[in-house]
């Protein structure tokens, strides 16, 4: 295991200061370390492409290296950047980047991060991208020497770091602000005795999905409507949704969260454009990266009113009060899209939520229409 404060130390050798990515679990300690030292500059950004797009123009005005950080998952989507603006090859733009490893081989993980937990190391290659990989406080000099070769060179470098690698001294506090309005289970258990039992229901990776997962466990809310569970693929959610309503009769429910949404906010165009009478999109807005170390989205500050009416959605709704849950969720059903259903949610506090596991049989269920 690697101490965060030691890692930092080999980051301020380097006069490494300013930070930018898309928070992750496995690098949890890494951001709440982050938080609590305000000689660092941090922007979490919507997608991992804008991370590596605001940390080329901090080089471009500064001449220092930046750190980007981000779940390997992500680096799919800072590859246009990384590739087209960054490389060696284009405006050789010194870059540091530090990857969560999630499904890294030998480490058990879920099953939405074995393929892309293969391919990393060949991702970085094949993009020659020069890399190590945190294991040990030895690792560390290793790390040192690629920040250095990184500005001296003009090349994007990267260290890998894999689960409960580092680790974090001081006793973590969630500072973000709870917002004390709806449980998702009060939601859910309204949401499901309301609906009917032809709808379909896509929701988005972490919290939402497994929310939804652990009420399916019962009996008493089978049969109403079939779901499809976004295990990965962040901020796809709603076109995942909308390939599906461009298709389907029922009523299409897409449940996202605050930070899928902004990941492809420009999404909501396309949903805006399709008129799709039978597109319902809720959103469960706590305002944080929730199942990831709680950093804020700052998503409080959004008025998804203006938002939604802009890109063309046809109603906008909101829930911020547990006694208003099923008056408003009866006229969300019944009125045409596209519709928009803002819930401000209270952050997760049921630790024994259950993951999605057959994938395949739940895309198999989904497709036959049953639970």
């Amino acid at each position: 295991m690697i101490a965060v404060e030691k890692l930092f130390k080999t980051l301020n050798k380097n006069n490494i200061k300013f930070f930018s990515g898309v928070p992750d679990s496995i690098l949890k300690n890494f951001s709440f370390y982050l938080e609590k030292n305000k000689q660092y500059s941090n922007f979490i950004a919507a997608n991992e492409g804008s991370a590596v797009s605001i940390g080329i123009g901090h080089y471009l005005e500064t001449g220092n290296l930046p750190c980007i950080y981000l779940q390997n998952s992500g680096l799919s989507n800072s590859i246009n950047p990384l590739a087209s603006i960054a490389h060696n090859d284009v405006y050789a733009i010194p870059l540091l980047l530090i990857i969560g490893w999630r499904g890294a081989p030998g480490k058990k993980d879920e099953p939405q991060h074995i393929v892309k937990g293969k391919i990393t190391t060949k991702i970085l290659k094949l993009l020659k991208i020069e890399y190590c990989i945190l294991n040990n406080d030895k690792d560390l000099k290793r790390l040192d020497e690629l920040a250095k070769k990184a500005l001296k060179r003009r090349k994007i470098v990267a260290c890998l770091v894999k689960q409960d690698v580092l680790k974090y001294s001081k006793k973590l506090k969630n500072k973000n602000i709870i917002i004390k309005h709806i449980n998702k289970n009060d939601f859910f258990n309204s949401f499901l005795s309301l609906i009917s039992k032809n709808s379909n229901i896509i929701t988005s990776t972490g919290y939402t999905s497994r929310s939804l997962l652990k009420f399916r466990g019962q009996k008493k809310y089978q049969g109403k409507g079939k779901d499809f569970y976004m295990v990965g693929g962040m901020g796809h959610t709603s076109m995942v949704s909308l390939g599906v309503a461009l298709k389907s009769k029922k009523k299409t429910y897409c449940i996202d969260g605050d930070g899928s949404l902004l990941m492809h906010m420009g999404s909501m165009h396309n949903v805006g454009l399709s008129s799709l009478n039978n597109f319902k999109h809720i959103l469960f807005n706590n305002n944080c990266h929730d199942s990831v170390g709680g950093q804020k989205t700052n998503t409080n500050l959004l008025d998804f009113k203006s938002i939604v009416s802009g890109f063309g959605y046809k109603n906008y709704l909101k829930i911020d009060n547990k006694n208003n849950i099923e008056r408003i969720l009866k006229k969300f059903i019944k009125i045409k899209g596209p519709s928009f259903l803002e819930v401000i949610v209270d952050i997760n506090r049921d630790k024994n939520l259950p993951r999605p596991k057959n994938l395949i049989s739940i895309k198999r269920k989904f497709i036959n229409g049953n639970i």
